[in-house]
């Protein structure tokens, strides 16, 4: 890049070279419209000619602008550019968008809107620049469209020079001139309006050259392609929807999980984030030193179960969210080790890169250089995790990158490669003073060592008095927005009072138990709720033996179907769909009601359980630890490896008696997998689980089970049958729910098992392509 420089004597000389993005110091850019022969070029610089062209007036004025600003360098396109050097004039075309995102001014020189006072009919001198700004020809040239839309600071100026306002006090006149919307003007990620609509703010423009109509969207879409000047602006947009069509698909690849999706159910599923709860961390000594100063670039927030981590972290997200700029990207992702999709590693570095390549398309180039040749399987091989490092490293070393704050919950439910996580983190976040963390878990002395907390990281422990006090104010009021549920009270104050203050002084601090406790008064009577309070324990493995207790008091069947409900729940590696527990758990089959019903016993499984859009979830990571260990003997009576087995077996039955070809009726071979509509009601509905784990319930049953039937292996056996009447239609069902790449591992998995168990499995050859 080169930039030119203000002198002392407020002219400037040769455009100095910046070959290294590092060392770019702060500038300010030109944006105007070119005047046919009049444009100072490189060449007139280098000649020491240009003076007398127009267009020299308004870059002094600019060199005069940024030097009023505190900038001491500046680029103009017509002459900080070689266009007669082919290999430059791509590479700026294609950083154009960059370069000026990351401008810290952007001037607008309008020499067609003069702030000259002009006569009405009636004789009278008014400003008429308003009507005269709306109808510039600026707001209808290409390439001006990235000039609006990249900068953070966009200032306009008349043909006097004289300042008109900026990109935020005018956006109303802008968007009624261009169409584009006010939010994108303010600085909402551009990847949040749709492809039709980014289009659709090029269409009224002009260019000089067809073909810059496509190439000046480039930036607008956040990807590169070589420029090809002579092949028409059809082939040109034509090969644009190309490259963005590719970027969308590497951005799917990449996704496993949208963390964004994630913190609304977390949220929701706990009644909704209180800023009275969390409030109180923005002006904790610890916070405040990870946030102002440069050096402290990781916080770890640890504590005990239910002591409100999580909606701490939801409550910063939303608190930074709120005051940080364009130039600052905010990631997160949310462990949760009751589902194997995002309880890994490699799970939460595909998290955080999707949330940034989602807000920082051109960020995606970094992916795309390995994933156009590899696909799908660049996230999820046996390599994913070294080339996720990698990618994630290039990203946070990339001069385009923004200031980045990411969030990372509840590692301790990192079940697969805690500690090569852990040292990937103290790492990158040694990498860049333009990178913070914020870390949340439990008090786990594992994690406490890997981090290695020294003068660049910090720890708040929420068991720490002073902290302690805090939580506790906060927990009195998330008790208090909790009371006004229990309507049974609502017109005895008095009684509130008193259970006020019972909750206060057993909640110990605790948001969960809070939780815990507010379901079972919601049951109970006006003149029981005391009563109860007096009964519940105050620590919550107490709690948890009471909503045990309750469950085995149930009348006839209910407790087995309780047992046989948690027992799935826990064992299996992802949340399930009503549908799909009805099968698993081998509940009664009620036919049209059976999703009905299971909803019924889900909500007799005490607070153990949430629903939340037709899914299953555990309440809390510590209740699934409590059922897993003190109570495994009344939730799993013959050990886990049974109820591995239980699932395996329904899941090859449930698979062999619904599978079919063509079972979403597409009448069509390689029909696009992206294109198919999910249908209503959804064949899969019931099965998708089973199609995608049945394998592994299989191995996790197999090793360690003294009950294991190694026959099920054998030909003839259940396994070898499956695959000779199903194997296709099971492939078809995995394309469908896009997980042949888990097929892929499913089947080595299952070739490793064969190793082990003495009996062959089916003798012919298994090929997967995807």
């Amino acid at each position: 890049m080169r930039l030119l420089r203000c002198s002392d004597t407020g002219d400037f000389g040769l455009p100095e070279v910046f070959a290294d993005d590092e060392m770019i110091p702060p500038y300010a850019t030109l944006s105007h419209m070119w005047e046919a022969d009049q444009e100072v070029t490189f060449k007139d610089l280098v000649d020491g000619t240009g003076k007398g062209k127009t267009g020299y007036k308004k870059i002094w004025f600019c060199a005069q602008q940024a030097k009023r600003d505190g900038l001491q360098y500046f680029w103009v396109d017509t002459c900080c550019i070689d266009k007669s050097d082919h290999v430059e004039l791509q590479t700026a075309i294609n950083s154009m968008f960059y370069w000026y995102q990351n401008a810290a001014r952007c001037y607008v020189f309008l020499s067609d809107v003069s702030t000259m006072k002009q006569k009405t009919s009636d004789g009278d001198l008014e400003y008429a620049w308003e009507l005269a700004f709306r109808r510039s020809r600026w707001f209808r040239r290409g390439w001006t469209l990235q000039e609006l839309l990249a900068p953070l600071s966009v200032e306009f100026f008349s043909q006097e020079w004289k300042k008109l306002g900026d990109k935020q006090s005018l956006r109303q006149r802008i968007h009624k001139a261009t169409g584009v919307p006010c939010a994108a003007l303010e600085g909402a990620p551009l990847s949040q309006f749709s492809d039709k609509q980014r289009f659709s703010w090029i269409q009224s423009r002009e260019t000089t050259v067809d073909e810059d109509k496509a190439y000046s969207l480039l930036g607008i879409f956040g990807v590169e392609m070589p420029l090809r000047y002579g092949e028409g602006s059809p082939s040109a947009f034509k090969r644009l929807e190309e490259e963005f069509a590719k970027l969308n698909i590497c951005i799917q690849d990449l996704r496993l999980t949208d963390p964004r999706d994630d913190k609304k159910r977390i949220e929701d599923t706990k009644g909704g984030l209180l800023k009275k709860s969390y409030h109180w961390i923005l002006e904790n000594p610890d916070f405040q030193r990870w946030r102002n100063n440069s050096q402290a670039r990781l916080l770890w927030i640890k504590g005990d179960p239910g002591k409100g981590k999580t909606m701490l972290l939801c409550g910063i997200i939303d608190e930074l969210s709120k005051c940080t700029d364009k130039t600052t990207i905010l990631s997160y992702f949310f462990f949760q080790a009751t589902d194997s999709r995002i309880n890994s590693a490699t799970a939460v570095l595909r998290g955080l890169l999707f949330m940034l390549v989602s807000q920082q398309p051109s960020l995606v180039s970094h992916l795309r250089k390995k994933h156009d040749q590899t696909g799908k399987a660049l996230f999820e091989d046996a390599n994913a995790w070294v080339v996720l490092c990698e990618i994630f490293t290039n990203i946070l070393h990339d001069p385009s990158s923004c200031n980045m704050y990411f969030f990372v919950d509840a590692l301790d439910e990192c079940v697969q490669d805690l500690d090569k996580l852990l040292a990937f983190l103290v790492q990158m976040s040694a990498l860049s003073p333009r990178v913070k963390w914020v870390l949340t878990s439990r008090n786990y002395t594992n994690i406490e060592q890997r981090l290695q907390l020294n003068d660049s990281g910090t720890r708040l422990s929420l068991e720490l008095k002073e902290n302690a006090v805090q939580v506790s104010y906060a927990v009195d009021a998330y008790i208090d927005h909790r009371l006004i549920e229990l309507e049974q009270i609502q017109y005895d104050q008095l009684l509130q009072s008193s259970i006020r203050e019972k909750m206060q002084q057993k909640a110990n601090g605790t948001f969960l138990w809070v939780s815990l406790v507010m379901k079972e008064l919601k049951n109970a009577l006006s003149w029981e709720i005391l009563q109860v309070l007096e009964e519940v324990p105050t620590e919550l493995k107490g709690v948890y033996w009471r909503m045990m207790d309750h469950i085995k008091q149930l009348k006839r069947r209910n407790p087995d179907l309780c047992r046989q409900v948690l027992s799935t729940v826990v064992t299996t590696y992802r949340p399930l769909h009503l549908q799909e527990l009805c099968v698993l758990a081998d509940l009664p089959d009620q036919g049209p009601n059976a999703q009905e019903l299971t909803t019924i016993i889900v909500k007799m499984c005490g607070s153990f359980l949430t629903l939340r859009e037709d899914n299953v979830y555990i309440i809390h990571q510590s209740a699934r630890d409590f059922l897993l260990d003190e109570a495994a003997q009344s939730v799993f009576p013959s050990g886990t490896g049974e109820v591995h087995q239980d699932i395996f077996y329904r899941s090859i039955q449930v698979m062999s008696r619904s599978l079919q070809r063509d079972i979403y009726q597409l009448d069509a071979l390689g029909y696009p997998v992206e294109q198919v509509q999910q249908l209503e009601p959804d064949p899969l509905a019931a099965l998708r689980y089973s199609c995608i784990y049945w394998i592994d319930h299989l191995c996790d049953w197999s090793p360690n089970s003294s009950i294991y039937d190694a026959g099920v292996l054998k030909n003839g056996g259940m396994v070898d049958s499956f695959m000779r009447k199903k194997y296709i239609y099971w492939l078809e069902a995995l394309s469908l729910c896009t997980s042949i790449p888990k097929a892929i591992v499913a089947m080595s998995r299952l070739e490793a098992l064969t190793e082990v168990i003495p009996y062959q499995l089916i003798p012919y050859e298994i090929v997967i392509t995807n």
